[in-house]
């Protein structure tokens, strides 16, 4: 999240002040002494820690600081916007605001594909990434046998210490987010039927971080809050349609644009592309239904909601992003 500007807006030109989140510093940190022992002069990369509301609005109203690139969400990300737009001039803010992204399962699907690719996404780093997959919407003739593998392949996730190759889901960030896990678990089993996970681990070694078991949600009303809200959690919902009209009016009707994925046949694939409302989309994947752009090969980017250039980190249209255009004319 932050080498990829930093290193667009190096090579542009531009000295940079790199603040990372709250709770995770250190590996920003580490690229600081990275740059720093690659020789970089004294001042062009700056490295600060603290509060977003405090040392994050300093920078903002900052005459100093020229633009801004942020990560993080959408209401922190417009209010950076908003906040930035005061200032004397138009200055370049470059956002990306997570993401409320869904996969769309065609009746002519590949359902071991689809199953594996919607499982990878929803649920690799505990759901807390902008692509995770977080609602599927499944057309009718191939909704059970689909939840079935979701949750058969859901429930072989193997949950502990992250740093062991054989766990795939560690703690979630925080507690804020281990509360709103429960919370919204509440919110759901009320709604809709839970149908795996849904709950805390409290028990021997799971006392000693914020473990929360994937989950699955069916039967949850289209009109519930949640198919909407960004939860930044290892919680997807799952809805059954009666055709893939109906599945691309309710992917798309979310404030959100980030990233997409559907599994079906060529000529749906070539359908989905040209219809959903998003700035990177997958099609038939396996190894991720929205999550997977691949460093220095896929530009990365949301619309709407999720972004707000509409160019894509790591495309042909960024680095321009981190510079000014100048005319010039002379005349002898």
């Amino acid at each position: 999240m932050t080498g990829g500007p930093v290193g667009a807006a190096l090579v542009t030109g531009n000295t940079v002040v790199m603040k990372p989140a709250t709770d995770t510093p250190w590996i920003v940190r580490l690229l600081a002494e990275c740059f720093r022992d690659a020789g970089l002069p004294e001042g062009v990369v700056n490295f600060v820690t603290g509060p977003g509301r405090t040392l994050g609005q300093a920078l903002i109203e900052s005459p100093e600081v020229d633009g801004v690139t942020f990560t993080g969400s959408y209401d922190v990300g417009m209010k950076i916007f908003r906040d930035f737009a005061a200032r004397k001039w138009v200055h370049p803010t470059i956002l990306e605001l997570g993401g409320k992204n869904p996969a769309i399962v065609s009746r002519h699907a590949d359902l071991e594909r689809a199953a594996t690719g919607i499982v990878r996404s929803a649920f690799g780093l505990q759901g807390q990434k902008c692509s995770a997959c977080s609602r599927v919407y499944i057309e009718e003739p191939v909704y059970d046998a689909l939840v079935e593998k979701l949750v058969a392949l859901t429930q072989k996730l193997t949950i502990g210490d992250p740093t062991d190759r054989a766990v795939f889901l560690g703690p979630v960030i925080n507690q804020n987010s281990y509360n709103d896990y429960k919370h919204f678990c509440e919110e759901l089993s009320q709604a809709g039927e839970i149908l795996t996970g849904g709950k805390v681990l409290t028990d021997g070694e799971f006392a000693k971080g914020y473990f929360c078991t994937p989950t699955l949600v069916a039967n949850v009303p289209l009109t519930h809050r949640l198919w909407k809200y960004e939860m930044f959690l290892p919680i997807t919902t799952i809805a059954k349609v009666e055709n893939l009209e109906q599945a691309m009016r309710e992917a798309n009707d979310v404030d959100y644009g980030l990233t997409a994925g559907f599994y079906g046949s060529k000529e749906e694939v070539k359908w989905f592309f040209q219809n959903i409302q998003a700035g990177v989309t997958y099609a038939n994947r396996p190894q991720g239904a929205t999550t997977g752009a691949w460093p220095g090969f896929q530009p990365f980017g949301g619309w709407k909601g999720s972004g707000s250039s509409g160019k894509n980190a790591g495309g042909h249209y960024y680095l321009p992003l981190y510079m000014h255009e100048q005319i010039q004319t002379l005349i002898d």
